[in-house]
Order: structure tokens, then sequence, then C-alpha cells
């Protein structure tokens, strides 16, 4: 009996100085798990950082991603993943099956932006491309996808190492075009869902531009926005600017029709709906003294639930028309409306998986590094992956990469940080990349655990 109450005493104190090191509260055995993978990422560091720093230097645009699509199916398969590649274009599925139980999708997105990189960093992206309309642009991951393919392989390399430590199906896929919009929709068409595991859940991260390093976000509910693009063609009557009374100008009613768009949201949106009514370009005229036949808009829309996004929709069609006829321009030439391709759908995070990830994360890396955060009104297509019927839960979670240092003098001062999509936004590398993999390693553990 005394040898047996040391012996469990023994184990006790060796779980609790675990428990106490870790910094963590709750099971035990769960934290020394959690402290193994720790350990395991830390001797996996120097590998991901070459590999995050050969991604940030080689960015590929949307619908290009060829060499960084390889890339990634070469580390998935070296792993002993099943490999699947142009899957919707550049898109890649690699499928490991570990006994029965659920399927998990993680997802990561390939591609990088059309911006001339200006961070200083010794690896930084100095690639050139042509893009759609034939213009050389820059090059950069200036979205953090770099630090999102680097955690999708960390986290590859994990679940692969420690698979006795959970059982399912895992599905990793690496998706293009998310910048564009298109990216999940091609993935899906190809038949992501029929042609591969159907998953059970679906999850993501994604680089935040306005949390510390070392820390993770969580919204439940609508994270991010549907968004549309829409042109509008408005069309006039054209003349010598010196004769006004002669013509019907496209220019002063379109300045009617933009300060008129802008009464949806204040006026015709219930004031508990979020909603955002944009007009990011206007092009028209050639001279001075000339009042031109024709001047184009480009809107940008953004709303949460389906039936706003479809009442703003009705709502411009209807203004920029019933505006030019006020106008006095004939019925022929009424403004026209085009709904970009492109609709990236509001991304709703099923708030009982969320909660479900949230208290892993607070399990693994402390609950003052997991926030709950607002949500927010840019776009996202993972969102697509949960709108499939029958509909499957899906959560995007946030991963912080900005220095410490360098957020809490923003916090103080109130200077703002360079953003995501900025030539300067540069992620603090090394606590960015290991929380990733932690976080995400965390999440499919918890919804793959053995019973």
């Amino acid at each position: 009996m005394r040898a047996k109450s040391r012996m469990a005493i023994g184990l006790f104190f060796i779980l609790f100085i675990v428990n106490q090191l870790s910094g963590q509260k709750g099971d035990p055995v769960r934290t020394l798990a959690n402290s193994q993978i720790a350990q395991r990422v830390d001797a996996d560091y120097a590998l991901l950082e070459q590999f995050y720093k050969h991604l940030h230097a080689n960015p590929e645009l949307s619908y290009q991603e060829e060499k960084t699509s390889a890339g990634i199916a070469e580390e998935l398969q070296k792993l002993g993943f099943d490999v699947t590649a142009k899957i919707g274009g550049h898109g890649i599925v690699g499928v490991m099956k570990n006994g029965a139980g659920p399927t998990l999708l993680i997802r990561t997105d390939l591609d990088a932006l059309p911006i001339t990189e200006n961070t200083g960093l010794d690896y930084a992206s100095t690639a050139r491309a042509i893009d759609d309309l034939g213009n050389e642009v820059g090059v950069m991951h200036a979205c953090g996808h770099d630090l999102h393919m680097t955690s999708f392989v960390g986290t590859a390399r994990m679940l692969a190492l420690f698979k006795e430590r959970w059982q399912g199906t895992l599905v990793m896929i690496g998706q293009p075009a998310e910048e564009r919009g298109g990216g999940a929709r091609a993935m899906l068409d190809d038949g992501l869902f029929t042609r591969f595991p159907r998953p059970d859940f679906c999850i993501a991260l994604h680089t935040n531009a306005n949390l510390p390093a070392g820390t993770v976000g969580y919204c439940k509910g609508f994270s991010l926005a549907n968004v549309d693009a829409v042109d509008i063609s408005v069309f006039g009557v054209g003349g010598h600017g010196a004769f006004p009374h002669t013509t019907k100008d496209p220019i002063v009613l379109s300045a009617q029709i933009i300060l008129a768009l802008q009464t949806i949201v204040s006026r015709e949106i219930k004031p508990i709906e979020p909603a955002v009514v944009t007009a990011g370009s206007i092009h028209g005229g050639s001279k001075h003294n000339i009042i031109p036949d024709r001047v184009d808009l480009q809107l940008t829309l953004r709303s949460y639930s389906d039936e706003v996004r479809q009442q703003i929709l009705a709502a411009i069609e209807r203004i920029i028309k019933n505006m030019a006829r006020a106008a006095g321009v004939p019925e022929d030439r009424l403004p026209v409306m085009k709904v970009q391709d492109q609709f990236t759908p509001a991304t709703y995070n099923d708030p009982d998986l969320t909660e479900r990830l949230a208290g892993a994360f607070k399990t693994t890396l402390a609950e003052t590094n997991v926030k709950e955060v607002e949500p927010v009104m840019g776009a996202e297509d993972f969102g697509l992956y949960g709108r499939q019927e029958p509909k499957i839960p899906i959560c995007i979670f946030w991963l912080g990469s900005v220095s410490p240092a360098k957020f809490e003098q923003s916090q103080k001062e109130g200077k703002p940080l360079p953003s995501l999509h900025s030539a300067l936004f540069a992620p603090e590398r090394e606590p960015s990349i290991k929380t990733g993999v932690i976080a995400m390693t965390a999440a499919a553990l918890e919804l793959l655990a053995r019973p």
C-alpha cells in the first residue's frame, strides 16, 4: 500500500509540475500532450522558418499558384498523405485516413496580391508577374497566406507524427484564388465534397494585423461579410460644355447617384443590420469643355445576411434607373448595372464548433492568449464550405501576427499598425508560426480525439 501510495503521489507530482510549467489548468494528461507538441514545434521551427521565407520571397498571383501548389503537395506527400493536384485550378487535396472517426477538412490559401513589397526584409519579395489585364505588377504575400501555408504544413507534420492521439480522416486542402473570391467555388465545382471524403467539420486560420503574435482570436456566428463588386455604366447625351441645355450630363447624374446610394444603408436597411455601400471608382470624360456620353462607377457592397444583400442590390437598381429618368435620360440610355461573378458570401462560424475550438485554444495556449473578437466586414471565400447542403459546421479563427512590443506601442500612441494588404505588412515570424501550428494542431486533436 505504501509503495503504491508513493507511486501515485509521484505521478501526481510529475503531472502537477508539467501543469504549472505550462501555465495551464485542467486535464493534466492533455497538458502533458500539449507540452510534447510544443516541444516538437520548437524542434521543427528552423525547417518551418526556412519554408516560410521561401514562400514569402516567391509569391504567385491568384490563378497562377503553380509552384506554390507543387511545393505544398510535395510536403504532404512526404508525410504520407494521398495527394491529388489540380482541383479547381491549382488546388490540392491531401487525405490521410487513420481509422474510424470524423472527417476534418483543414484549409490553407495559396495566392498572393499584386503589391510591390516595401518591408525592407532580407527575404522580401522582388517577384513580378503579369496580371489579367496584361500589366506587369509586383507580387507580395501581404495578406499572410505564406504564414497560413507554413502553419498548415507544420500542422500536417504534427498530426502525421502524433497519429496515436487521433482517429478519423484528415483532408488538408491548398486552395487557390482566395483573393479573387473564386478558389473555393472552383474546388467545390470540381468535386471537393464528392470525389474526396465529405468533411464533418471545416476549419481554417487567418492572419490578423491587429492582434499580438502568440495570441489567437475567435468570433461566433457571422465573422466576415458578403461582398459584391458592382459595375454601373451611367449614360447621357454628350455635347459642348458651353451648351449644357442640349445635353444630359452623366457626370452630374453620377454624382447624384453616388450621394443617393448612401441613403440605402442610412434609410432603407434596419439599423441593427450591418451593411456598407462604397463607391470606389468613378471614371468619365476626356476634356474640360466636353460633356461626355458615359461615366463608369465601381461599387463594393458588404453585408451579413442574404436578405440584406438582395435588398441592397434591388435598391441600387431602382435608384440608378429612376434618377436617370428624373434627369430626362431616354429609356434606351438608362444606366446598366452588372454584378460581378466574384461574389464572396458571408462566413458564419458555427457557434458550437467555435466554442469547442476556443476551449481547446485556452487549454493549449492559456486563456490570456485567446481573445473573443468582433466580426469584421472583410471577406473570405472560406464561408462557401459552410453553405453546401447538407450544411457543414465551419470555423475560421484569427492568428495574431504583430510584434507584442509594436502592438503595445500602437495602443499607447494611437498610431495604426500596417494593415493586411499593405506593402509594409510584416508578421512577427517565430511566435506567429509556432502559435499557428500549435493552435491548429490543438483544434484538430480536439475534433478527432480518440474516445
